[in-house]
């Protein structure tokens, strides 16, 4: 009796939630195709909470015993079927296979599945739902649907029909489906496969571990050591190339144990989402009133925000401009849907490696897809074969995949390979890369290839204190420009902004540095410094991730003065030999840098004063590249004082005002064709 309610309820679900009529159009398409199938296979959706309101039963049913529960709108849809004459190839209630997909789980404890907890529950065959990033993924294979076996007997009844369907099931092995060793229930002759009766569906294997685990990728760990493990998720059929490297999901699937040559935990997934990270609604009432206090000048705010930016790492006032290129790289990381030109790349030429390291380390850890590449792995995909034995190859993502829509730290230079740092230049110029994978080494029969977008900035230092580095340096080098011959020079040309860092460089003061990394060493927790107890690291990670999603357009006088100077510059580095030395992604990163910088001052609208700090940070970086020219800027020119008080910054804003006239009279000399208007005009 209990069974026949809970068939009930089901029909009365189906009818209300529109599933009936769609369980109807999907049975018009296999009576269509007059083939004769050993499965039939129909998604149902379920809304538990719905279920559960109908008839409590049925729902817990769809819980905890989620295969019994398919029993029951497998015989409802059966009926269905031959009451309403639906499909004329149908013959027994095995052939239907439902699988049902649950729009959500309940709210509760007990049905979320946490993979920092052991053990793992994977007896109990109910659903849970997880949380966690992809870090690999395997090609697409097949695996069976279902099957159709008949007696070996001809005698035998059930030498025909289909009686004897094998169907899969969640957490079921291919050999659970299809085997040699079967036996007939009426008069226990072997079974043989109907082969042309065989369903095949695609498959793909998932690897994801848990948010927080991301943690190791990050060279920060609270000092307390801890471990981890990824977790395997089963795709199949529609689920498959759902689910990218790098992003983060929640999962609604039901755990199983596999055994291959270890034991191993596994869920097979029923339904998948993408989380979005959650964004701030603003910003900490420091910032909010520092904001207030400098919206008469479109300069001061980001001016002291590099100023006491990691104020426990380095000195205020120290690395001013350095940290002004972090924070704009950081601001143009987002989950947002945008194109891979938003990212702001950096070199740092640097003799202070160590202080340097620290900064870019500390940087990272404020965004949760930040990471420092272990030198000991690989920043781009690798391949390996499945370990679950489906001949599948497993692509490991590799640190740039993971640092999705964040930033990879790479580290030095000097420590990578040659054939490494072409890669990185490969990738830094097409924002993407290539895996091929050779049919013959895994056992197909063709070579494969899979493209994946590089969605992150690279971060990376040179070492220019090395002995192998002072006895190599050139010494004809052009005025202002940097000796970099140790690093390829098409390398360092595909970095958006290459930073000079070293002692003789305005943005390295040396005593207040050592002064600083004395008090460390004294008290190692202790803020030396107001600007650490009013402004937190809290208070950054808030503010940058409010101003990393803000939308922001460009007015149109800075979007003259960008083209402009973009034109000018070609124009005046361009020789007939040569050709231009500006890449093509130039102009991308001349309106990356200007968006960074409105975001920084948490504006939606990019105005040429913004484009005039992207101007300096930009020829800053071809001058250290190429040498200076006409557009002379100096290495200082957008922190040309120390900022201590009002009045400094009083003078940084009339120094900027005058390289902005500068740059719009270089613009007006070098760029033919292109309109820049004063207020007046």
């Amino acid at each position: 009796m209990s069974n026949l309610k809970m068939k009930e309820a089901a029909l009365i679900y189906l009818d209300r939630s529109g599933g009936l009529q769609k369980f109807i159009d999907d049975c018009k398409y296999y009576n269509d195709s007059k083939q004769s199938y050993a499965v039939y296979r129909f998604n149902i959706l379920i809304n538990p909470s719905d279920v559960v309101e109908l008839y409590a039963e049925l729902g817990n049913h769809i819980l905890h015993h989620p295969l019994k529960a398919a029993q029951v709108f497998q015989s409802v849809c059966f009926i269905a079927v031959k009451t309403l004459s639906l499909i004329g190839q149908l013959q027994t209630e095995t052939q239907i296979n439902i699988v049902l997909k649950l729009t959500h789980l309940p709210s509760l404890p007990s049905y979320c599945l946490d993979l920092c907890e052991f053990p793992l529950d994977y007896t109990s065959q109910r659903f849970y739902i997880m949380q966690g990033i992809v870090i690999a993924i395997t090609t697409v294979t097949k695996y069976t649907q279902g099957a159709r076996f008949l007696c070996s007997d001809e005698a035998c009844p059930f030498s025909k029909g289909f009686q004897y369907v094998r169907v899969h099931v969640p957490g079921a092995t291919e050999s659970a489906t299809i085997r040699n060793d079967f036996l007939c229930n009426l008069c226990s002759s072997s079974l043989q496969e109907d082969r042309k009766f065989r369903v095949l569906g695609d498959k793909q294997i998932v690897e994801i571990i848990a948010t927080e685990a991301l943690h190791a990728f990050q060279g920060y760990s609270k000092n307390q050591p801890f471990r981890f493990q990824s977790l395997t998720i089963f795709l199949r059929d529609e689920l498959v190339n759902k689910m990218n490297i790098g992003n983060e999901y929640k999962i609604i699937g039901i755990p199983t144990c596999v055994k291959t040559s270890q034991t191993a935990v596994c869920i097979e997934a029923n339904s998948i989402t993408l989380c979005n990270l959650k964004v701030p609604s603003g910003i900490s009432d420091n910032f909010r009133c520092l904001l207030s206090l400098t919206s008469s000048s479109c300069w001061k705010f980001t001016a002291i925000l590099a100023n006491i930016f990691a104020s426990h790492i380095v000195p205020p006032g120290t690395y001013n401009l350095l940290k002004l290129c972090l924070l704009m790289s950081l601001v143009q990381t987002s989950d947002r849907n945008k194109e891979s030109e938003d990212c702001l790349d950096i070199l740092i030429i640097t003799s202070d490696t160590l202080l340097i390291d620290r900064l870019l380390n500390f940087s990272i850890n404020l965004f949760p897809h930040g990471i420092r590449h272990p030198v000991s792995t690989e920043i781009f995909p690798t391949l390996s074969r499945n370990k679950y034995g489906t001949g599948a190859v497993s692509i490991q993502a590799g640190s740039a995949l993971l640092a999705k829509d964040g930033i990879c730290f790479i580290g030095d230079l000097s420590s990578h390979k040659k054939d490494k740092l072409e890669q990185l230049q490969s990738v830094l110029e097409s924002r993407s890369i290539t895996v091929y994978i050779p049919g013959k080494k895994f056992g197909d029969d063709i070579d494969q290839q899979m493209t994946f977008p590089v969605q992150c900035s690279f971060w990376s230092f040179v070492d220019t204190d090395s002995s192998s580095r002072r006895n190599t340096q050139k010494n004809n080098t052009l005025i202002g420009q940097m000796d970099c011959s140790l690093i390829p020079a098409n390398l360092v040309e595909t970095f958006g902004l290459l930073i000079n860092c070293n002692e003789s460089s305005p943005c390295h003061p040396h005593f207040p540095t050592v002064q600083h990394t004395l008090k460390k060493a004294i008290d190692p927790e202790g803020l030396f410094y107001f600007a650490s107890k009013q402004f937190t690291t809290e208070d950054f990670e808030k503010l940058l991730a409010f101003a990393k999603n803000l939308d922001v357009e460009f007015s149109l006088e800075a979007e003259r003065m960008i083209h402009g100077y973009y034109l000018a510059s070609r124009r005046i580095r361009t020789d007939f030999i040569y050709g231009s030395k500006l890449s093509a992604s130039a102009l991308k990163y001349l309106v990356s840098l200007s968006e960074a910088h409105a975001r920084l001052n948490l504006r939606n609208k990019v105005l040429k004063e913004d484009v005039l700090i992207a101007a300096l940070l930009f020829e800053t970086s071809l001058t250290l590249k190429y040498g200076a020219t006409v557009f002379c800027v100096a290495p200082n020119a957008v922190f040309p004082f120390e900022l201590y008080n009002e009045e400094y910054l009083q003078q940084r804003d009339l120094y900027l005002t005058q390289c902005q006239k500068q740059l719009q009279q270089f613009i007006a000399t070098y760029g033919p064709g292109t309109a820049v208007f004063t207020n007046d005009e």
